[in-house]
C-alpha cells in the first residue's frame, strides 16, 4: 500500500462519486453475489459511495488502481467496497460487511499475528 496525501485521497473519492452521480457504474460478477449474499441491494452501493470514505489505497492492484471505500447503506448498516479508481466507470469489485474475525471495528483491522 502506497501512502498518499489526504487530498488525493479526497480527489480521488469525488471522482468516484461523481461517477455515481453520473450512473457510471459497473458491478463485478463478484460483487454481485456478495450484494445478495449480505443482503445489499444496489442502492446501498450507491449510497454508501456517496457517504463514504477511503480506508485503503491499491495503486498496484492487478485489475488497476483500487481502494477499500466504507460507508454506510440507507439503512445505517456498515459496508466495505473494493472499486476501482482510474477507470472511466465506478467498477465495484467486491463488497462485504465489516465484522470479526477480520475487522475489529468497521475501520480498523485485526493484526495479523
Amino acid at each position: 500500500m502506497e501512502p498518499i496525501d489526504s487530498k488525493n485521497l479526497c480527489e480521488i473519492l469525488e471522482q468516484m462519486q461523481a461517477h455515481v452521480e453520473l450512473e457510471h457504474i459497473r458491478i463485478t460478477q463478484h460483487a454481485q453475489v456478495e450484494t445478495i449474499e449480505d443482503n445489499y441491494i444496489l442502492d446501498d452501493l450507491i449510497e454508501a459511495v456517496k457517504n463514504g470514505q477511503i480506508l485503503e489505497y491499491y495503486p498496484e492492484h492487478p485489475r488497476g488502481a483500487c481502494c477499500l471505500l466504507y460507508g454506510h447503506t440507507l439503512s445505517q448498516r456498515p459496508i466495505h467496497i473494493v472499486c476501482t479508481t482510474e477507470q472511466p466507470v465506478l467498477i465495484i469489485i467486491t463488497v462485504y460487511e465489516p465484522k470479526l474475525p477480520k475487522w475489529i471495528t468497521e475501520t480498523q483491522r485485526r493484526p495479523k499475528i
